[in-house]
């Protein structure tokens, strides 16, 4: 029997096919598509190369992507805080179907099956199993289902959970093409018109391919063409820069919603499925990724040990979801050309000069802000842990097997009884100012001191009795 079926193969759902397939889960990932080329993000953020890093994958990533210095909000260009709390502090350039393309190989790898043109069309549960029914009669049967299948999630529609929010006001094209411009001459006259229109912008790709966005002249649900994309950059610009040979073409709206709900019995959501944003700040990929790092692991201690951890997913990561999409509607607001967000913006911009409000922003875009509710204890509990340095290697080093960790420096700790789910290494950091950390696979400290009794409790909280 599969134990659980993942709806869609973009990276929220190859990355937690990636982290069940750690725990020997057996994953089966429905993708609709037969070849998937999507446009989307150009980067992963600080949060995400951390969980790449924990993973022991990271490397794969930047072989294929470009670091970028950390700098600013809603493209106001700040000089990024010093000292920030990461060993991971640049943003990598990388685009969507790359990072999708690396994770597959990834699933794949451990184990996971992808069934491409494998449409979901229905879906059915009780108390024992989700059956998932196909488009060409197929019927699968498994434990679990989780819908990582995007903004106009079949899962979702099926399941009947509210997607609630605001429409979309405006509109923006996307396309990758190429150009009969200089790349020097091209990016003068993008310069020149982003000094005051923000939503504007040209991005080089390599192999003579750019990326370009242009707002649109209104809402549509036609999809965008050639013709179209060429009189909005004219619109701007005062020329179509000679645009052709179009890869792809886009339209997306600044529409914000959460679902109402992330869970129905044994059926979850996770990604864009749950939450959809203005990409302004490109959070979107990273939001989906951070879900599935959350959900791996729980849904695998569910099917493996029969240890009930699901109840914590949704109060953990939709409080994010909806603080992400305050953040990304706020930055969407910032880059308009109207007077009244420009007089912000300038405001703004003023205010990201004090460290203490530049430090705040980035720590909110880049991810590693976050703060889950993990009960009593210091500071540290319920916030990940940055990859501090160990007399005898690197934390991250010791996550990649996707187990909980104590990390004892007292050496007078036991984790006796949990084997098989949680390493303990004495180990010494001069970077950790704690006696000891119980980690959940996920990096986040779920305990911090050198009460045994209080360890117990913990450890049988987060990783069964």
């Amino acid at each position: 029997m599969i134990d659980v079926i993942i709806a869609g193969g973009g990276p929220t759902g190859t990355m937690l096919a990636a982290e069940l397939r750690l725990h020997d889960v057996r994953v089966v990932v429905l993708e609709k598509e037969r070849q998937r080329l999507q446009p989307g993000s150009l980067g992963l953020h600080v949060r995400s190369l951390e969980i790449m890093d924990q993973r022991g994958i990271l490397d794969r990533f930047l072989a294929l992507g470009e670091q970028y210095p950390l700098h600013g909000f809603a493209g106001i260009v700040k000089p990024a805080p010093q000292r920030l709390d990461t060993a991971h502090p640049y943003q990598l350039g990388i685009l969507q179907h790359v990072v999708e393309r690396v994770l597959t190989e990834r699933a794949v790898e451990l184990g996971a099956q992808i069934r491409y043109s494998a449409e979901l069309t229905g879906v059915g549960q009780d108390d024992d199993g989700v059956t998932a029914e196909l488009a060409d009669g197929t019927r699968l049967h498994a434990r679990f289902l989780v819908g990582c299948d995007g903004g106009r999630s079949t899962v979702r529609r099926l399941l009947g959970i509210a997607f609630p929010g605001e429409p979309a006001r405006r509109e923006w094209l996307l396309g990758e093409v190429r150009t009969t411009v200089p790349p020097d001459e091209l990016a003068a006259a993008i310069a020149e018109v982003r000094r005051t229109e923000h939503g504007f912008g040209a991005i080089p790709l390599g192999d003579g391919l750019f990326r370009f966005v242009a707002p649109a002249a209104s809402l549509s649900d036609d999809p965008p063409t050639l013709p179209e994309l060429r009189e909005r950059l004219r619109a701007f610009a005062g020329t179509d820069f000679g645009i052709h040979e179009p890869r792809w073409l886009s339209r997306f709206g600044d529409a914000t919603r959460l679902a109402e709900r992330y869970r129905d019995g044994r059926i979850l959501l996770a990604g864009d499925a749950a939450h959809v944003h203005p990409p302004t700040g490109g959070q979107g990929l990273n939001l989906g990724i951070q879900d599935a790092f959350n959900l791996g692991w729980k849904l695998a201690a569910a099917v493996r040990d029969r240890i009930d951890l699901l109840g914590t997913y949704e109060p953990e990561r939709r409080p994010v979801a909806a603080d992400v999409l305050r953040t990304s509607r706020a930055q969407a607001h910032l880059i308009s050309a109207e007077p009244g967000p420009r007089a912000v913006r300038g405001l703004l911009s003023e205010l990201m000069d004090l460290d203490d409000v530049n430090r705040y922003l980035m720590e909110k875009v880049s991810g590693i802000g976050i703060r889950y509710d993990l009960g009593d204890g210091p500071d540290l509990v319920g916030r990940r842990l940055r990859d501090v340095g160990l007399r005898h290697g690197r934390l991250y080093g010791l996550l990649h097997a996707g187990r909980g960790l104590l990390l004892d420096q007292t050496g007078r700790l036991s984790a006796r009884g949990w084997a098989g789910r949680v390493d303990h290494v004495v180990d010494v950091s001069e970077e950790l100012d704690a006696p000891a950390v119980l980690l959940r696979p996920d990096g986040y400290v779920a305990w911090a001191g050198e009460d045994q009794q209080e360890l117990r409790d913990r450890l049988t909280r987060w990783f069964g009795a």
